[in-house]
């Protein structure tokens, strides 16, 4: 049993390239200092004592600089190659990071967030075309799950020590952030090759694809539609849900990190090796579907009751984590395969738009709800939202393969 169970790790891990494994060593460096966002409301409402409302507006402020920063992340990718686009991404990201934690008046933090956010976003279309680019198609979904492992573990740690640095003091995380970020950007200039490399075709359909803008795939534009939906309720459970361990449930910041961190560690787990033992046995819809339904439970627990708040809300992150991986890496293997080599920083960047609107409406919606109904109701809104979303993927999934 012992056996099969360390064959199971070897055959998930084993034939990504090179190139793979060093660009998941940078995200590893570089989440480990993502630090400051999951813990940005809690800043504005616990140091800064602004509102729950002032948190809302900031992290709908930092949507709104990561719309823009996806969109011209994705433009530039393709204009200029994912490296340097990356590179200066991370750098101009660290340099904000700590302004951020340098300045107290709410009116300019309002502007500063949204600067910082579209460096931080214009990462993502350039290191999702990376992954793409140093892949196989047989293994793109595992690329990705590579990624995801050390984005996880990364943020595993970093949450975990954001929340101790939080109890000492809230500006270290922008320091901290500032200094990672930097390291990951000079790391890609020092360990990854200067030129794209070229993958092979994906499929035919990718042929006819070719330099096809996202916005024009009707198909396309209806999946993102149902993604944004579901990560609005992402968003939420690491933009709200802390703060509300924090103000209804009294779960201090050191122990709200570790929570958050059990999200990372799950995932550095079991992804891999869940990814590889699921290939070929369902279409990968029936992954988004299943996904975004563990969400749906996810939040019910957090309307449960709370007689042991730990445990509950323990719960919640485990029943979200698992939802977690089995939506995103088959949604992010999706888009990838729809785009072709040179329209992939497009669809990787619209991609980014529905998680950058999703973080725009969730955190503004959801902080209004809270704030005038209460927290219960917010939670089971979101478990309309996900249920609606399942039933949306599902539909299209099926109305497409009718139509194929």
């Amino acid at each position: 049993m012992f056996i099969k169970i360390i064959n199971s790790y070897r055959i998930a891990f084993s034939g990504l390239s090179r190139e793979t494994w060093l660009l998941s060593v940078v995200i590893l460096v570089n989440r480990c200092g993502y630090m400051a966002v999951p813990f940005m409301s809690m800043y504005i409402t616990q140091n800064l004592h602004r509102s729950i409302a002032d948190a809302g507006l900031i992290i709908t402020l930092f949507g709104a600089g990561s719309v823009l920063g996806a969109m011209a992340g994705g433009y530039f990718t393709d204009k200029w190659g994912f490296r340097p686009v990356q590179v200066l991404s991370l750098v101009l990201s660290g340099l904000f990071f700590v302004l951020f934690g340098l300045v107290t008046d709410f009116a300019i933090l309002c502007g500063l967030v949204v600067i910082l956010s579209f460096f931080v976003e214009a990462f993502k279309p350039a290191n999702s075309t990376a992954v793409a680019a140093y892949s196989t198609t047989a293994n793109l979904t595992r690329s990705y799950a590579l990624n995801r492992l050390a984005t996880n573990i990364g943020f595993g740690f970093g949450t975990s020590v954001g929340g101790i640095l939080a109890a000492i003091n809230y500006h270290l995380l922008f320091w901290v952030d500032g200094v990672v970020y930097t390291m990951a950007g000079i790391l890609i200039l020092v360990l990854l090759p200067k030129s794209k490399v070229n993958r092979e075709q994906t499929t035919a359909e990718a042929d006819t694809l070719a330099g096809k803008s996202p916005w024009k795939d009707g198909f396309f534009l209806r999946f993102l539609l149902m993604v944004t939906l579901y990560m609005i309720c992402f968003s939420l459970l690491f933009r709200l849900v802390p703060v509300y361990w924090k103000e209804e449930m009294h779960i201090g910041e050191a122990t709200i990190g570790i929570l958050l961190g059990m999200n990372g560690l799950i995932i550095a787990l079991f992804e891999m090796v869940l990814i590889q033992n699921l290939r070929d046995r369902w279409a990968d819809s029936v992954y988004m579907v299943a996904g975004v339904v563990f969400s749906a439970l996810s939040f019910l627990a957090l309307i449960i009751p709370f007689v042991l708040p730990i445990v509950l809300a323990g719960f919640a992150v485990f029943l979200f984590t698992i939802g977690e991986m089995l939506a995103i890496p088959y949604i992010t293997t999706f888009v990838m395969n729809r785009a072709s080599d040179s329209s992939r920083g497009k669809y990787s960047a619209a991609y980014s738009v529905a998680q950058a609107v999703a973080q725009i409406v969730g955190p503004a919606a959801g902080g209004y709800v809270a704030a005038h109904w209460g927290y219960q109701s917010l939670w089971a809104g979101l478990i309309v939202v996900s249920i609606s979303c399942a039933l949306g993927f599902r539909l299209l999934f099926q109305r497409g393969v009718r139509l194929g």
